[in-house]
């Protein structure tokens, strides 16, 4: 490739910039970037919600020139080879990337919109991009109920983040633990006590039905948030607040805040609508290719063998195979051994009750549930509140859940990436075993 090949990429986020960062000047790079803030680190959202970390501190690395922000496409002409933007301009491509992402899952609860609309109740948020962070920042304070659908590890952050501001949470699972696609059950028990002691009331096995509001906020509430000035995250008359969350069972929630972390979904829309091959994401080959060899896809939208990671260390991963595909040097990328990480703080950063002073580290990595005739070790300390659990197939580690210390946790996943027997797995699940 040479710098005159033109290489257009959809989507300003990590796997997007960190593309146009590795193909530097060996090719004209245009990155299309639909947000208007400065490029951000996603995984950090959290963080920014506790109050821990301010919005800039979150800033990707600035892409120079190359990223026009603001900027959404709206149509790919393939006969063209163009990108058509919302804003009328038109960006022709030699190779065009789709790096569009992930949308936030909007389940299907009565109340949540009204008939022929498509706004959600103030109150109400999604959490998934900066603009979700700040409006959400914006409408908490010590002492406003708030309401966490979902379990998973969004779910679980955006509990601990209400926490710490000092919300009286509540968090509302269906399944039957938290974040059950990475922990098993006894690591989960341990997150869900953890969770109680920082003030979030959780309840698992439980389906939410539906959202109930008012035509314009309490002004009890309205008091209450903005403190007597201003109203804080008040709806005008006319408009939709939530209240309330209607449990499967009849029970309600009251709620001044509800969060919506029920999950992503890739965004395909642009390459549907190209007719390229869309599964549950764009299917792509071993050099990121989808069905148009022109087109590539990579990050949270593309689907590889099978799989839709939605993980920040997967797209890091395909934007560097895909730089080396189109800079001639091509490896075939086979798949993300992914490794979840995520840490729990106590005390809060925006000053409230309710929160714990300790902090709780975890991670997880590859199958955590063992099948039949695998082997598991187990080290738990209730008095430390660590837990280390390993599945082994074979001489082979497959998987493995560590709570509470993650000294180990380096030298257990590059066993695990390497696919060597471990030479001393007890050394291994020690304190310093990875020292």
């Amino acid at each position: 490739m040479t710098s005159e090949k033109r290489v257009v990429v959809i989507g300003g986020g990590l796997a997007g910039l960190r593309l146009a960062d590795r193909l530097g000047p060996a090719a004209a790079v245009t990155v299309l970037g639909e947000e208007s803030h400065v490029p951000y680190n996603r995984v950090l959202l959290a963080e920014v919600l506790a109050g821990r970390y301010a919005p800039e501190v979150t800033a990707l690395p600035a892409p120079g020139p190359a990223l026009r922000r603001g900027v959404r496409a709206v149509r790919v002409d393939r006969a063209e080879r163009a990108v058509h933007c919302d804003d009328g301009t038109v960006a022709p491509y030699d190779t065009l990337v789709l790096a569009t992402g992930s949308n936030a899952v909007l389940p299907p609860l009565r109340g949540l919109f009204e008939p022929e609309g498509r706004d959600l109740p103030d109150g109400v948020h999604a959490f998934r991009t900066m603009d979700d962070c700040l409006a959400l920042s914006a409408a908490v304070r010590p002492g406003v109920r708030a309401v966490v659908i979902g379990g998973g590890l969004l779910g679980v952050s955006a509990a601990r983040a209400l926490a710490a501001r000092g919300a009286v949470v509540v968090l509302a699972q269906q399944g039957e633990r938290l974040m059950e696609r990475q922990l098993d059950a006894d690591a989960s028990a341990l997150l869900a006590t953890h969770l109680t002691e920082l003030g979030v009331e959780i309840h698992t096995e439980c389906r939410v039905r539906g959202l109930t509001t008012t035509a314009s906020a309490p002004p009890a509430f309205e008091a209450r948030v903005s403190g007597g000035g201003a109203p804080g995250n008040g709806a005008a008359p006319g408009q939709r607040r939530v209240t309330g969350v209607e449990l499967a069972d009849g029970y309600r929630l009251e709620a001044d805040v509800v969060v919506l972390a029920c999950g992503v979904r890739p965004r395909t829309g642009l390459a549907r609508a190209a007719g390229l091959e869309v599964r549950t994401g764009i299917v792509v080959d071993d050099h990121l290719r989808t069905s148009d060899p022109r087109i590539h896809a990579i990050g949270d939208c593309a689907e590889h063998a099978g799989q839709v990671y939605g993980l920040a260390g997967a797209a890091l991963e395909q934007a560097d195979a895909l730089a080396a595909v189109l800079t001639g040097a091509p490896a075939p990328y086979t798949g993300t051994r992914a490794l979840t990480r995520l840490t729990l703080g106590g005390g809060g950063g925006g000053g409230g009750g309710g929160a714990g002073n300790g902090s709780l580290d975890l991670a997880a990595f590859g199958e955590t549930t063992p099948r039949p005739g695998d082997d598991v070790v187990r080290l738990a300390d209730a008095t430390r509140r660590t837990y280390r659990k390993v599945v082994l197939r074979g001489d082979l580690l497959v998987g493995g859940v560590l709570l509470g210390e993650l000294s180990t946790v380096g030298a257990l996943a590059r066993t695990w990436e390497g696919g060597e027997p471990p030479h001393d797995l007890f050394h291994l699940l020690t304190d310093d075993g990875g020292h």
